[in-house]
């Protein structure tokens, strides 16, 4: 079967979990991928009493399709900062260049620095930098999932490197319609009629809207009143609809959560008016600082049923056992087909158009 060439995966030290996770999906794949051999690239790290690091590649990648995967939250099983990762996959990136590779796609599920987004007045834009630090080293593409903004990709200019944004909430609403709809039945006489689908501000209004018409339900549209003086901070949040919502299923989504102040405001307002239960489902599990203890919180003071993610960024032991009610969706899967794809040159489509419920449900 053409491609790119043979495919090679390095990851760094934050990632080697979830690369080996990758591995085992993509040689599970098909009949063509199960004789792949040599997938995971060796490296050694060098590191020094200084806190710089070097990076040697362990054997040839000349000619290669190289896929670099790396997670750079500074929450990861190595317990590494957010800076150490990014400066690991810089030098794992220029060591690859320099050793002739084919084509360098670096993998970041989650990228760290994605609200950094806008430049006001006189300060940076931390995205940009990163961006623009990637291309300028070596990547050839960019894969991410669920940007926090849409227009966040056009910062890479196509003439010097690919990106694609991969959105999860697809994936987020195949797992409600399989674990929590189950049957067309229920889709029809307790979905469309006692669901209810939220926004956490005003500028989710789009996703919200997207979800509550292929769920078929109501829309609640919040409002959020940050506080610029400080970060992480809001000052409350307020509901748009003046829909009753009694006795419903709520089901909040958001591209992430940090500290969960703002999530807490919300399903505070929301509780108030009596909805029959509240869950929430997000792409990206931050939980820095308070945001695990609030979570907690919530479910035992009877707020929350459910809190739905992906493993974008690495989810403790510790963690899962804290928080039961979690659910994760493992995107490995996706990540190991994605590769597949990009390397034989096959569309990504199917990762991008909407979720019919009538393809998921059984009659």
């Amino acid at each position: 079967m053409p491609g790119r060439g043979k495919i090679q995966i390095f990851s760094g030290r934050s990632a080697e979990d979830y690369s080996l996770d990758v591995l085992h999906n993509l040689r599970g794949l098909n009949e063509y991928t199960s004789k792949f051999v040599d997938l995971n690239g060796e490296k050694n790290v060098k590191c020094f009493s200084d806190g710089e690091i070097e990076i040697e590649i362990l054997s040839s990648v000349r000619k290669k399709d190289i896929y670099v995967i790396q997670r750079t939250s500074n929450r990861n099983v190595n317990n590494l900062s957010t800076h150490e990762n990014k400066i690991e996959l810089f030098h794992l990136i220029d060591s690859l260049k320099r050793s002739h590779a084919g084509s360098i796609t670096v993998i970041e599920p989650f990228i760290s620095c994605s609200r950094s987004d806008r430049a006001y007045a006189r300060n940076s834009s931390g995205l940009a930098i990163h961006f623009k630090t990637l291309v300028s080293i070596g990547a050839n593409h960019v894969i991410t999932y669920q940007l926090h903004s849409e227009k966040s990709k056009m910062m890479i200019d196509p003439v010097y490197a690919y990106i694609d944004d991969v959105p999860l909430y697809p994936q987020i609403q195949k797992y409600i319609f399989k674990e929590f709809v189950k049957t067309r039945e229920y889709l029809h006489n307790e979905v469309h009629k006692n669901w209810a689908i939220c926004s956490v501000d005003a500028g989710g209004e789009k996703v919200a809207r997207a979800f509550a018409d292929i769920f078929g339900c109501q829309l609640i549209i919040a409002n959020k009143r940050r506080s610029y003086s400080r970060v992480n901070t809001i000052e409350g949040v307020s509901l748009l609809t003046d829909e009753p919502i009694e006795n419903k299923t709520i089901w909040v989504i958001d591209d992430m959560i940090d500290t969960a102040g703002s999530i807490l405001e919300l399903v505070k307002a929301l509780k108030a008016r009596n909805p029959k239960e509240i869950n929430i489902a997000i792409a990206h599990p931050v939980f820095s600082g308070p945001g695990v203890s609030r979570m907690i919180e919530m479910h035992e003071l009877g707020y929350i049923q459910t809190l739905l993610v992906c493993d974008t960024i690495w989810i403790s032991d510790q963690m899962k056992n804290e928080m039961p009610f979690m659910k994760i969706i493992s995107t490995a899967p996706i990540t190991a087909d994605i590769i597949y794809k990009t390397n034989i040159g096959e569309s990504l489509s199917i990762y991008f158009d909407p979720i019919n419920p009538y393809h998921v449900l059984p009659y």
